[in-house]
């Protein structure tokens, strides 16, 4: 009595094994072979890589997703050297501006220094000197001061208020710019240049022309004489000018009257005189403040900037961390995928041979 056919791969042992041309089992564990080196391959291939996504078939949308990131973070990381850029731009230009301060100080000490009564014509000659040497070193800084070739101190002509602006992209997208602006930084930009610390005369001189009425009703002064002054201190001669040919007892009476009434028309345009050195103080306060209010302004920059450099730190922290839960292989679940697709392929290895071996029963029957 025949008994029930063996089964082999869930196959009668007499379909599969009485056939030749076509080895049905051998061809099932060729299926299961290629499947599993494939996986072990693609595992291989992402734990060498360390990225999940190595090519689209892995996951389009992800992959397109992964793309977009990766540009933002690109630029998210230029624009931070940007950013460090204009820092260090600023940082040249207040340094400089730091040195004109202290210099515009000691220009004021000199000035001050000037006004005092007791200095000599050498004196003030000496301190007229360091005047001019220290303004000639402020024009210095100014046309000098550079960041890659770029002057920072000159100014710009072409534009209505003269000043210089630098723009920084500070962001990974279109539009995200920041502006700073520096003005002309130069002695005559700042006001203080030009100006001689040397003093005139101190006493005033009788001339042929009489320049100033001495009071509203002296008609008979005409032949008086006048006084000029050159920026002197002095009003000793005025009386001695009152008194002159052909002085009246109404030129004496009105003395006090032309002590009110006199002026000096021009002390202080070409020298600085003990009388008029409230004048360059006045300039170089100005210029002082000048300087100080653009130093403030470079700060505020420097400090936004700072904070500009720690948002965009933030931002391409976050950005890489999403990117990376994209794209990267998480390397423990990996290493499992991968062992189990080597077994796999050992024991498909296996099978197939054996799968093989299995139309060799036919000989038998030939044999017989």
């Amino acid at each position: 009595m025949r008994g029930k056919p063996q089964k082999i791969n869930n196959q009668p042992l007499e379909e599969s094994n009485m056939r030749i041309n076509t080895n049905v089992a051998a061809m099932n564990t060729l299926s299961s072979l290629t499947a599993a080196t494939t996986s072990k391959s693609n595992s291989l291939a992402k734990l060498s890589s360390g990225s999940r996504i190595n090519k689209a078939g892995d996951d389009a949308a992800g992959l397109a997703i992964s793309e977009k990131m990766k540009g933002q973070i690109g630029g998210l990381s230029q624009a931070t050297r940007n950013a460090q850029d204009g820092i260090s731009l600023i940082q040249t230009a207040e340094g400089a501006l730091n040195e004109t301060h202290s210099i515009l100080g000691r220009m004021r000490d000199l000035t001050v220094q000037s006004e005092n009564g007791t200095l000599s014509d050498d004196d003030r000659s000496a301190i007229n000197k360091e005047y001019s040497a220290l303004s000639d070193e402020i024009d210095r800084i100014s046309s000098t001061t550079e960041f890659n070739t770029k002057s920072l101190l000159t100014g710009d002509t072409s534009e209505s208020d003269g000043k210089s602006t630098f723009t920084f992209q500070i962001g990974a997208n279109a539009g995200q710019t920041m502006s700073v602006e520096i003005g002309n930084m130069s002695a005559s930009a700042l006001g203080v240049s030009g100006l001689n610390l040397s003093q005139a005369s101190s006493d005033l001189t009788k001339s042929t022309a009489f320049q100033s009425a001495i009071a509203a009703d002296t008609a008979t002064y005409a032949t008086d004489g006048t006084v000029t002054s050159t920026g002197g201190t002095s009003l000793s001669a005025l009386k001695t000018a009152a008194e002159a040919t052909d002085a009246t007892t109404d030129a004496k009476a009105t003395y006090a009257s032309a002590v009110k009434t006199f002026s000096a028309s021009d002390a202080g345009k070409a020298a600085l005189t003990q009388a008029k050195a409230d004048d360059p103080i006045t300039k170089i306060d100005a210029a002082i403040n000048q300087v100080s209010a653009q130093r403030a302004d470079l700060g505020a920059a420097q400090n936004r900037l700072t904070h500009t450099v720690n948002n965009l730190g933030t931002t391409e922290e976050n950005l890489s961390e999403a990117n990376s839960r994209i794209r990267d292989v998480d390397m423990a679940e990996e290493m499992t995928n991968f062992t189990k697709a080597n077994i796999l392929t050992q024991a498909s290895t296996s099978m197939l041979a054996q799968a093989n071996s299995m139309p060799n029963s036919v000989l038998s029957l030939l044999q017989g």
